[in-house]
């Protein structure tokens, strides 16, 4: 990873390290087996547990963050799976800080990014190149940023307000920033630069305020989105529903939020697959709801554009869609399990006795107070071993108590309540109708504010169970708001409506129809007694009264409450119920209102048919557009095919671009040769997994400038021969050493661009060649040998020639007399003489050539020798010289062991002490032998009182038969000798001496 994004960034990459200290400008990477925290501005690692669940790496981060730094921490969520990070955003807008994650469409995985967002405390939804610009204004505005948040929240509240004045739709209880967000995008496009201009600009553009109105209605969605989830309604959720049903009970699903219909035809192509066999004949219906009318007409076409084979699979695309075109139509099979509706989740009753529901990811946009609503409405809807199917984010706290998880992971829940409670609270507004959206505030006082609210419901619920009456409210159109009591005493259990008049029994409502219009139309309290109707086998007298509500605002509310009739004091001044005069007065309540519907259906009518005009006059236009579409179509289908061919040649180049980088991959791979690339300002970019053995490269190298790289080669001009390659196009080759011993051979060519044909690097390649340089050395050394025995070979053959020839000449010439005298001749004895002589020195030379050609191998092989042993040896072998002559040895050894050749080094040591005797003066000789360690090397001294040699003739002394004096005994190899074995050995020999004083020989071997 590392590696990955140094190629993308021009900051300094690098993998993050315990106490590592933050500095500017640089990137740090989490490792994979490790959380990551801050602290004082230092990274500090901590190993992950091994735990089969998520391990939320970027929460950990982020809630460190937020306590480290404060209102200065900045979180952005880019990409990824799963919810990471998600918790650690709120911990940093809690703190004060600023959240921006990325647009999760333009995202190759967008779960971690639309999850961040679906929790409202995201700041700003941007694409990574606009995300600069935004963290510099923040940063430069971060003071004014708290007070700019009030007044835009302030802003959105009355925006809200101008949205309901013109349409059912009401947003106050949408989360926050969901709606801010929105907002601003929309301001944007008109070059608003603040919420306050477009606040403005909607109050005069009421064309903009439907338009802003669409901009909140979220239509987004798929064909199987999360196919996980849709395989396990298939296989587990949808055979459980279809086994339970009774006989002719018709299967119902409602698809909430359905937007343009994907997930409802999904949901009905799956029960497709399943109605066979015993389950051919079951009526299915599918209601798909939504706020979103222009989202409905394109659902209710059930005509999806080609994209949808993308999602949909082909044996299914194939059975259950007609191909128009480039379009895919549902079948009628499939179209008519789906009943499409507009429908308000927030304020119109739910769909009953549902066998599954689907709301997916539209309360995630709801503030907690509303999803508290429509969590309870959902339930209510669902018959008992329903299925509720939520978003992956989105949790039924409400109505968890009520539900078995049926699958954890993709929300999908099992009612367990088998019988629904009436509950007028789930389906009233949340808050009074006059109340107004104020920006949001998570504080103490809000905290006890909601206390507050929760102790006066439970004192009003407490009042009214033990006083025994019924409290409710309802609008001037008798749909109820609000109620305290119980409800199953005075209404019917029948079925649900929101109408209290459908839910009153025939007295009551008869009675409360009468007295509900002229509470209206009096402002006035009313009041009735001795209401008759039926509990169980009993029949009961009821109080009624209803009283105007008088709130700021509002004027037509009305609290109703009944009440048991008990005692005839407590009522003195109330009417008597009389049934037949209020029924009366009902029939002519019907009557009156009967008459208005009327006139109001007449002008319905007559607007209906100007419409029905209008329709005529748009649908002749649509006609026209058809054609127009058709021509239009046929326009596409062409460039369209165009396309198709041009990307099937891109298919097939890019197939040969993978298998190209494959091989490139392989081989890049398979080299041992080191390689290194460079672009053209000397950065790395990339290096072979040889080169790292080779010169101690690391993964955080790649990006930096190769100057600032440290490695163990020795290669100053490399940086001049990059330059040079790069302008020049050449190729250079240099042999180089690095810091270990080993030797390289470097090869830099330039890196050319195919395309541009232009050079835009370089690319070194590392050839190790260390064998090769060790093998040159012991070649050089074994052809430094070589001449010299070639040159020793010369001056053997020059200087024996002669020898060798003298004693032939004269074994020759001594045959050619014998053959001219007698046997009894007295000069035969002579001649015989000399042939005896000359065949000894004859032998003695043989002698000396083979020695002088055994030296090199004796060098081969070495032992530890002692030198005691080989002086003893010595003065064994000379022991009548050294008698005759009344030599003295001494020795100073320091050194006494030395790895040698035994028999070379006796032969050097025979030779010096033979000489020494040899060339003594008439004094009785004393030889000195001395031996020591002088840096690396063994040195041997032997020092003798002799007659010395003159200085022009040291370096003779060493020529093979190079005597100096022709009258001592001798054949003038054993120095020559010495000579050739110390430089076979690799050593030296140096020779000091003074006439008349004696010589010193000096021999260094090498240890």
């Amino acid at each position: 990873m590392v590696e990955l994004l140094a190629k993308h960034s021009k900051l300094k990459v690098e993998q993050a390290e315990n106490g590592m200290t933050v500095r500017s400008n640089q990137v740090y990477l989490i490792p994979n087996d490790k959380f990551m925290t801050i602290q004082d501005h230092k990274l500090y690692l901590s190993a992950k547990e091994k735990i089969k669940s998520p391990h939320l790496t970027i929460n950990t981060f982020f809630n460190s963050l937020a306590k480290d730094c404060g209102k200065k921490a900045i979180g952005i969520i880019l990409s990824g799976l799963g919810s990471d990070g998600s918790e650690g955003i709120e911990t940093i807008k809690m703190a004060g800080g600023m959240v921006i994650a990325r647009n999760p469409e333009t995202t190759e995985f967008g779960s971690m990014p639309s999850k961040a967002i679906a929790t409202g405390f995201v700041d700003l939804v941007l694409e990574p190149i606009a995300m600069p610009d935004a963290i510099e204004n923040y940063v430069n505005n971060a003071e004014n940023a708290t007070i700019q948040q009030a007044e835009d929240e302030k802003n959105i509240a009355t925006i809200i307000e101008l949205i309901k004045e013109r349409s059912p739709l009401d947003f106050s209880d949408y989360k926050l920033p969901t709606i801010l967000r929105r907002t601003k995008r929309r301001a944007s496009l008109g070059n608003h630069t603040t919420l306050g201009s477009y606040l403005d600009f909607l109050k005069v553009t009421p064309e903009e305020v439907d338009a802003l109105a669409k901009e909140f209605l979220i239509s987004v969605t798929s064909f199987f989105r999360d196919k996980e989830a849709f395989g396990f309604i298939q296989k587990k959720v949808l055979p459980d529903i279809l086994e339970k049903l009774s006989p002719g009970e018709e299967l119902k699903v409602w698809v909430a939020g359905c937007a343009t219909g994907e997930e409802a035809s999904s949901i009905a192509i799956l029960i497709a697959e399943q109605l066979t066999g015993k389950f051919s004949d079951i009526v299915v219906k599918i209601f798909a709801t939504d706020i979103d009318s222009a989202a409905l007409v394109r659902a209710g076409k059930g005509v999806y554009n080609k994209s949808i084979s993308k999602n949909v699979p082909a044996r299914l695309l194939e059975k259950y869609f007609l191909k128009e075109g480039d379009d895919y139509r549902l079948k009628p099979v499939i179209r008519k399990m789906l009943i499409f509706a507009e429908h308000d989740l927030v304020k119109n009753p739910p769909y009953c006795n549902m066998h599954m529901i689907s709301c997916r990811n539209l309360l995630i946009y709801m503030a907690p107070v509303l999803q508290k609503k429509v969590f309870a409405m959902l339930l209510f809807g669902l018959k008992k071993d329903g299925y509720l199917f939520l978003g992956s984010s989105e949790n039924p706290t409400p109505i968890i108590k009520n539900l078995e998880i049926a699958q954890k992971k993709w929300k999908i829940y099992k009612n367990l309540v088998s019988k629904r409670a009436v509950s007028f609270d789930a389906f009233s507004m949340p808050e009074f109708l006059n109340s107004k959206h104020e920006p949001s505030r998570l504080s103490r006082h809000q905290a006890s504010e909601n206390t507050n609210h929760s102790l006066s419901e439970a004192m009003h619920e407490r009042l009214a169970e033990n006083l025994d009456y019924l409290s409710i409210c309802v609008d001037e159109n008798n749909q109820v708001i609000k109620s305290y009591g119980d409800t199953t005493k005075y209404l019917l259990p029948k079925h649900f409506s929101s109408n209290l008049s459908e839910l009153l029994p025939k007295p009551l409502a008869v009675a409360f129809n009468i007295l509900s219009k002229k509470a209206l139309k009096t402002k006035e309290d009313v009041s009735l007694s001795e209401i008759k109707i039926k509990q169980g086998q009993l029949i009961v007298k009821i109080r009624l009264s209803i009283s105007p509500l008088k709130l700021k605002g509002e004027d037509h509310l009305l609290l109703v409450t009944f009440s048991e009739y008990k005692s005839a004091k407590s009522i003195q001044a109330d009417p008597v119920f009389d049934e037949k005069v209020y029924l009366d007065q009902y029939v002519v309540n019907l009557e009156e209102e009967l008459e208005e519907l009327k006139t109001k259906l007449q002008f319905s009518n007559e607007k209906l048919d100007t419409s029905n005009e209008n329709l005529q006059s748009f649908n002749e236009e649509l006609i026209s557009a058809n054609e127009e579409m058709q021509s239009t179509n046929e326009e596409m289908q062409s460039v369209n095919e165009e396309l198709h061919t041009i990307n099937g040649e891109y298919q097939v180049k890019n197939k040969e671009l993978i298998e190209i980088n494959d091989d490139l991959n392989n081989y890049f791979r398979s080299n041992i040769n080191g390689q290194l690339f460079i672009d053209n300002e000397m950065r790395l970019m990339k290096f072979s997994p040889g080169t790292v053995k080779q010169i101690n490269l690391l993964e955080t190298d790649i990006g930096r400038p190769l100057g600032n790289i440290s490695t163990n080669i020795k290669f100053e001009t490399i940086a001049d021969d990059i330059k040079k390659v790069i302008s020049n196009g050449g190729i250079i080759t240099k042999e180089i050493e690095t810091n270990n011993g080993k030797w390289y051979q470097i090869m830099t060519m330039p890196y050319l661009q195919e395309a541009t044909n232009k050079n835009t690097g370089a690319i070194i390649t590392f050839h190790d060649i260390t064998e090769l340089k060790q093998t040159q050395v012991i070649i050089a050394k074994k052809n430094k040998t070589l001449e010299r025995i070639n040159s020793d070979l010369d001056n053997f053959v020059h200087a024996t020639s002669h020898d060798l020839l003298a004693p032939l000449g004269n074994i020759e010439m001594s045959i050619d007399m014998m053959n001219k005298v007698s046997l009894s001749d007295a000069k035969l004895m002579n001649m015989l003489k000399i042939i005896n002589t000359s065949i000894k020195k004859f032998r003695v030379l043989i002698t000396n050539i083979a020695v002088i050609a055994k030296v090199e191998n004796d060098m081969i092989v070495t032992e530890m020798v002692d030198m005691e042993d080989i002086i003893n040896n010595v003065e064994w072998s000379l022991e009548n010289k050294i008698s005759e002559s009344n030599t003295n040895i001494i020795r100073k050894l320091e050194v006494t062991q030395i790895l040698f050749s035994k028999k070379n080094l006796r032969s050097i040591v025979y030779n010096l002490i033979s000489n020494a005797i040899k060339f003594r003066r008439e004094v009785a000789p004393v030889i000195t032998i001395r031996t020591w360690s002088e840096a690396e090397h063994f040195v041997l001294s032997v020092n003798d009182n002799g007659k010395g040699i003159p200085k022009g003739d040291i370096e003779q002394i060493f020529n093979i038969y190079g005597r100096l004096n022709q009258d001592i005994e001798g054949h003038g190899i054993g120095l020559y000798l010495a000579k050739k074995i110390v430089d076979a050995a690799g050593g030296n020999i140096i020779v000091e001496s003074q006439l008349g004083l004696g010589s010193t020989f000096k021999i260094y071997l090498k240890i």
